[in-house]
């Protein structure tokens, strides 16, 4: 599943994998903001950190 995201390169947002492939280019990009990316990976290692420890 892509999503929008800053390329830093192109100066505008695009629809762009967690690989860094922009759907709106038809090509990877390598200068954009992954921070949606990272915040959503954080987010789930975090509940399955607290799943964890439910147990």
């Amino acid at each position: 599943m892509s999503k929008w995201c800053y390329n830093y390169d192109s100066g505008q947002y695009e629809d762009i994998d967690e690989d860094g492939y922009s759907y709106t280019q038809g090509a990877y990009v390598y200068n954009w903001d992954d921070s949606e990316y990272i915040s959503e990976r954080e987010e789930d290692e975090y509940w399955e950190r607290d799943e964890d420890d439910d147990r």
